[in-house]
């Protein structure tokens, strides 16, 4: 039996992420990959970075990544409110001044896509690992998508099962076939009501995978404080006390 972790889009929450690394040790779990997007919205991007270069945990290159990385611009999105409009340009715009230059040199040189094949007695498993789709790292593929859109994405990849993050939604799908879709949520800026920090644990032994979406309170006033201090706009700070604003 072999257990591996996946997570995604820690966007800046150090105390988010320090409690999802702290289960993975307790479970004595080894094997932990990050789906990328570790920048933005909470104040400690670089920590985040540093930690994740720390413990040579391997990365993706998340779309909020890329954008840091290489300095591109940003647009309008138009299922975003103004006030979310207005924010979201704030926050990215510090994170420009903000991460050093060695650490948006990190973001630049991290893969778009990561293959896994793990062998379990004679059972050879081939795990496929997005930010958010084949094509894109800024695509949103939800739950309710057309199980074809998901049948392909396996298709193209050879893949037994595609693990995703970018919607900060979690999700496991499984197909006739036996194969999977899942999406492993978000660990510092989740959209799921609960707010939560939130993981996947595969579980692969000769005869099949298990997913399990853990889920996990943080010091999450302290966090919102630590946001309300910092130059990241108080909308994030509102957003992960759920206070009824957009959950674009």
């Amino acid at each position: 039996m072999i257990q591996i972790a996946v997570f995604s889009d820690v966007h800046g929450n150090l105390p988010a992420l320090d409690v999802v690394l702290n289960d993975m040790e307790k479970r004595g779990i080894r094997q932990k990959f990050c789906l990328g997007d570790l920048v933005d919205f909470a104040p400690w991007g670089n920590e985040v970075i540093e930690k994740i270069k720390s413990l040579n945990i391997p990365c993706l290159l998340g779309n909020h990544d890329e954008r840091i990385a290489f300095d591109l611009p940003v647009f309008p999105l138009s299922k975003h409110s103004e006030e979310e409009t207005e924010a979201r340009f704030i926050a990215i715009d510090h994170s420009k001044k903000y991460i050093t230059e060695e650490n948006k040199i990190f973001l630049s040189e991290l893969p778009f896509h990561l293959k896994l094949n793990y062998k379990v007695g004679r059972k050879h498993w081939n795990i496929q690992l997005l930010h958010s789709s084949m094509e894109s790292n800024d695509t949103y593929l939800y739950e309710s998508e057309n199980d074809e859109v998901f049948m392909n994405m396996l298709e193209d990849s050879k893949a037994d099962l595609i693990v995703m993050g970018h919607t900060h939604l979690s999700f496991k799908k499984q197909f006739e076939n036996k194969k999977w879709a899942l999406n492993c949520g978000s660990v510092g800026r989740s959209k799921e009501e609960n707010r939560l920090a939130s993981y996947l644990i595969l579980t692969l032994d000769e005869e099949r995978i298990i997913p399990e979406i853990v889920q996990l309170s943080y010091p999450l006033e302290e966090t919102v404080r630590k946001i309300e201090e910092s130059n990241m706009p108080n909308y994030y700070a509102s957003f992960l006390r759920n206070d009824r604003i957009s959950m674009s």
